[in-house]
């Protein structure tokens, strides 16, 4: 299993990144990204301390751990520019919080956030056909995420990058620990979101993509 999406104690979740990352090595997990929620406030707090523990926690744990950030209500038109800044701060993966029709995310944060060289739009809601197509132009990869709340338009996402031909993978916007994943929970959500079950393994590929563009190229064959 590979998350791309998961949060500490450096934002909203609820777990130190030790317990999160142990918690999923023994889960099965081969790789967990640290995407914890961050602005202008953060992110040149948070980033280093993230991949610092991260580079620990890969050595003795022995499982990929990727620091990354979650740009979170960033002004649309700065995404781009806070996408920068964290690339240049150290994170490897960078996520964007989509427009989920869970919360009030700010008007055109999925289109401002697909042209601004990002690697996954998560939970984006209702995703368009315009949007669809600019990420699969991109290369930005489309979240199907398993969180309650943000998974209610899974279908209508997956239908759309689908139809566009953008790639997508599953992450689990993990909190606690209850929301690592499980077999019981990738299940369901793929089938929630009208894609079979061996299409798991198309988004562990996209999912490795993303690992290898980032500079772990061959750690997860």
């Amino acid at each position: 299993m590979i998350d791309l999406h998961t949060h500490t104690l450096f934002s909203d979740g609820a777990l130190l990144p030790s317990e999160l990352v142990y918690r999923a090595k023994y889960k099965g997990y081969k790789a967990i990204a640290i995407t914890d929620h961050g602005d202008y406030s953060n992110i040149d707090f948070n980033i280093p301390r993230i991949i610092k523990v991260s580079e620990i926690l890969t050595r003795h744990y022995e499982i990929q751990v990727i620091p990354g950030v979650e740009l979170t209500y960033v002004p649309p038109k700065l995404i781009k520019e806070a996408a920068a800044e964290c690339r240049k701060l150290g994170a490897k993966i960078i996520v964007v919080h989509g427009e989920t029709t869970a919360e009030t995310v700010p008007p055109q944060t999925n289109l401002y956030a697909l042209e601004a060289g990002i690697d996954i739009l998560a939970h984006p809601g209702h995703l368009s056909a315009e949007e669809a197509s600019i990420a699969a132009k991109n290369d930005v990869k489309i979240e199907i995420t398993t969180r309650k709340g943000h998974k209610a338009t899974n279908a209508e996402v997956a239908a759309a990058a689908l139809n566009a031909g953008a790639k997508m993978v599953l992450n689990t916007d993990t909190h606690v620990p209850e929301n690592l994943f499980t077999r019981e929970i990738i299940l369901q959500t793929l089938s929630e979101s009208g894609l079979p079950a061996h299409y798991y393994e198309t988004m562990l590929q996209n999912a490795r993509e993303i690992l290898n563009k980032s500079g772990y190229k061959g750690v997860l064959k």
